[in-house]
C-alpha cells in the first residue's frame, strides 16, 4: 500500500508534497502542479519563495494579471521528511543536521569539484576532461588530439533527448564533421556518440564560466564525477536517407542524355 503523501496549504487550496517529483500537486486537481524548482531558493536551509496567484492556485500564467502572494515554502526535509530519506537513502535521525541541499547534491562529488578535480566522460572506452574553461571535452593523455569544441557542436545538441548526438573518430579522439550532402557511403571508422550537456557534466565550472553562483541549479541538475557516453546508431542519425537521396542524385547526373535532349541543348547556330 502506498504511503499517504502530506500535505501543505498554500491560500487556503491543499497540495501534495510529491518528493518524488520534486513537487506540489493541488490534491483536488493532480494535474495542477508546482514545481519545487519554479521557486526561488532561499538557500541554507531557509526553504523558498513563491510567486502564488490564489486565482490559478498556481505561479501565474504568461501575461497574466492576476494578483499574486509571496508564499515561503518550508524544505521538503521539513515537509516530508520520510519521503526524503528514503529517497536518498539518509536516516531520520541524520535530518536535524541536514537541509535539502545536503540531500539533493552529491556532496563527496561537490568536494572533488572544489578541489580541482574536472568530471570525466567515458567515450568508447577512452576518458575525456571536462574542460569548460577550454570549451571542450580533452581527452586524457592525447595531446595532438583536438579532442571534442563545444562551440564545434552545437548544432548537435537535441533538445528532445537533451544530448549532444555526435560524429566521433575513436583513433584520433575527435569530433569528426560528416558532410550529409555528399555521403554515399556509411564512414567505416567514424561512430556516434551522445553525452548530456555542459550544464549537467559540469554545473560548477558552467556557473563559474557565465558569471553565476557556483552553487546555482545544483538541486536541480546534481553533479557526478563520472559519465558514460552512449553510442547512437546510424539508422537512428538519418544518415541512411541521405545516402539513399545522394546516390538517387548521383545516377540522375550520370543518366546519358536522348539525342532530342543534346539537340535542344546544343550551340545554335
Amino acid at each position: 500500500m502506498e504511503r499517504a503523501l502530506p500535505i501543505l496549504e498554500i491560500e487556503g487550496t491543499d497540495f501534495l508534497v510529491d518528493v518524488k517529483k520534486l513537487e506540489f500537486k493541488e490534491k483536488e486537481n493532480p494535474k495542477n502542479s508546482i514545481s519545487l524548482f519554479d521557486m526561488r531558493d532561499l538557500g541554507k536551509g531557509r526553504g523558498y519563495v513563491l510567486e502564488y496567484s490564489p486565482q490559478e492556485k498556481n505561479i501565474p500564467s504568461l501575461f497574466s494579471s492576476t494578483m499574486t502572494v509571496s508564499v515561503t515554502i518550508p524544505e521538503m526535509v521539513a515537509l516530508d521528511p520520510e519521503g526524503m530519506s528514503e529517497k536518498y537513502g539518509v536516516p531520520l535521525e541524520m535530518f536535524a543536521t541536514k537541509n535539502d541541499f545536503d540531500l539533493m547534491v552529491d556532496q563527496t562529488a561537490l568536494k572533488e569539484r572544489f578541489s580541482g578535480l574536472l568530471p570525466i566522460v567515458d567515450i568508447a572506452g577512452h576518458p575525456f576532461y571536462v574542460d569548460l574553461r577550454m570549451d571542450m571535452l580533452r581527452p586524457k593523455d592525447d595531446f595532438l588530439s583536438n579532442g571534442i569544441v563545444f562551440s564545434k557542436i552545437e548544432d548537435y545538441y537535441v533538445d528532445e533527448k537533451e544530448l549532444y548526438s555526435i560524429p566521433y573518430n575513436p583513433k584520433s579522439h575527435e569530433f569528426q564533421e560528416i558532410d550529409f550532402s555528399s555521403i554515399t557511403e556509411i564512414p567505416q571508422d567514424i561512430i556516434v556518440v551522445s553525452f548530456p550537456h555542459e550544464t549537467i557534466l559540469d554545473p560548477v565550472g558552467y556557473n563559474r564560466k557565465h558569471g553565476l553562483d557556483e552553487l546555482a541549479n545544483l538541486k536541480q541538475t546534481n553533479l557526478k564525477s563520472h559519465f558514460k557516453a552512449g553510442q547512437v546508431s546510424w539508422k537512428d542519425t538519418g544518415i541512411v536517407e541521405a545516402i539513399r537521396e545522394n546516390k538517387a542524385n548521383s545516377l540522375k547526373s550520370e543518366t546519358p542524355k536522348s539525342v532530342d535532349q543534346v539537340k535542344r541543348r546544343g550551340p545554335k547556330l
